[in-house]
């Protein structure tokens, strides 16, 4: 068996990764990483520099690990913020380091990929093995895989990296009929405040529809493009993905991609980008050029709640952060990064620093959990 660098995700060929056991998860596909390398937000300009690698046997491919050199950390969502300057005063460098994760998307996901069909184990070993080899040889601080699997904690845990748990908010279909029977499960009290919010949005006369990537034309996606760049700019951030990724990603991932739009009579007025696979539904960016109350929960959480009840989808995930999330019916569930350390005496500060931080997200989902609209179980 032999590992290959490549400095693009389409120099792998997308015959080669639809046999992987990706679950067609959008943001580790060929159409989502290639194009955001080739127009900017995912490439070196922007601060990733692709170094992929994949795991062969003769000329079949047998694994894939996203990997990127990474100068800084904006936009990987590592929770790094403070771990520079301890490096510095410690008297080393923290950047380069190596990331395997989506660029500015903190969506748990699959980073790991093994072909179909294949003894999983082994083959995650390789791959470990091969990035914390890449990670020696570019002097990189660490290798962080970030916001993995479930399945994969176990297997990363014991290839000796560092397990670090935060906390999302997740929306779960527990079999509901429909929107109604989600919101029956509410207090009275929390029912009651939801559906006001949902019918000021009815009453202002919008009109909502969900639109699929390749039902999105150019014209349409510079409008919802302006509403995304519009909010970075309110809070005085910058938009990391232009209008040429969502045209050209759009088309790719087709049905994979679903955006949530307002329309007044026939302008588009606010929107909600999402992305889905088989299972569960990703929230991601949003934008409005009207002030409706109510039409942020309506687009970003109540629109994706009843676009998984209907189309049988078990979950959905809007994104990092946000409290309120709580009030409408998203849970907190822990997530989890890996984390290989070079050097052995910042390694044991890091473990111990994760051992104390962990005491802390676990009181927190516990807290966040106790906040939820739900009626107490008989």
């Amino acid at each position: 068996m032999k590992i290959i660098m490549h400095n693009a995700a389409t120099d792998i060929l997308e015959s080669d990764w639809a046999q992987l056991d990706h679950n067609e998860d959008p943001f580790v596909s060929r159409a989502f990483l290639g194009t955001a390398e080739k127009v900017g937000a995912g490439g070196t300009a922007m601060g990733w520099q692709a170094q992929h690698l994949t795991l062969h046997e003769g000329d079949q491919l047998l694994g894939l690990l996203p990997l990127y050199l990474r100068t800084h950390s904006f936009g990987d969502f590592s929770r790094d913020w403070n771990w520079e300057s301890a490096w510095r005063r410690a008297g080393l460098h923290y950047y380069p380091k190596l990331v395997s994760g989506i660029p500015y998307t903190p969506s748990p996901g699959p980073r790991l990929l093994v072909r179909n069909g294949i003894e999983r184990e082994a083959i995650v070993k390789y791959l470990a093995e091969a990035a914390t080899e890449v990670a020696r040889q570019l002097d990189a601080s660490t290798w962080q895989c970030l916001f993995v699997e479930e399945g994969d904690r176990a297997l990363l845990a014991e290839a000796g990296l560092l397990m670090r748990r935060g906390v999302q908010f997740h929306w779960f279909n527990r079999g509901y009929r429909d929107f109604d029977d989600f919101l029956a499960g509410f207090t009275a009290d929390k029912r009651k405040k939801l559906k006001r919010e949902r019918r000021l949005v009815r009453e202002s006369g919008l009109r909502l529809e969900a639109l699929h990537g390749d039902e999105i034309d150019v014209p349409l996606w510079n409008i919802i493009h302006r509403q995304y760049r519009d909010t970075f700019a309110r809070y005085g951030n910058h938009p990391a993905f232009p209008v040429e990724f969502f045209i050209e990603a759009g088309a790719l991932l087709a049905k994979r991609l679903v955006v949530f739009v307002a329309f007044s009579d026939d302008t588009p007025v606010a929107s909600a980008i999402c992305y889905r696979d088989t299972k569960t539904l990703y929230g991601r960016h949003w934008g409005t050029e009207i002030d409706i109350p109510g039409l942020h929960f309506e687009l970003c959480y109540y629109q994706g709640i009843e676009y998984c009840i209907r189309h049988g989808l078990q979950g959905f995930e809007p994104g990092a952060q946000g409290e309120h999330k709580l009030a409408r019916g998203f849970e907190p569930v822990a997530t989890w990064s890996a984390f290989w350390i070079a050097h052995p005496g910042m390694r044991r500060a890091v473990a111990d620093f994760i051992l104390r931080e962990d005491s802390a997200m676990q009181d927190y989902e516990a807290e966040t959990t106790a906040h939820l609209p739900f009626k107490l179980a008989v």
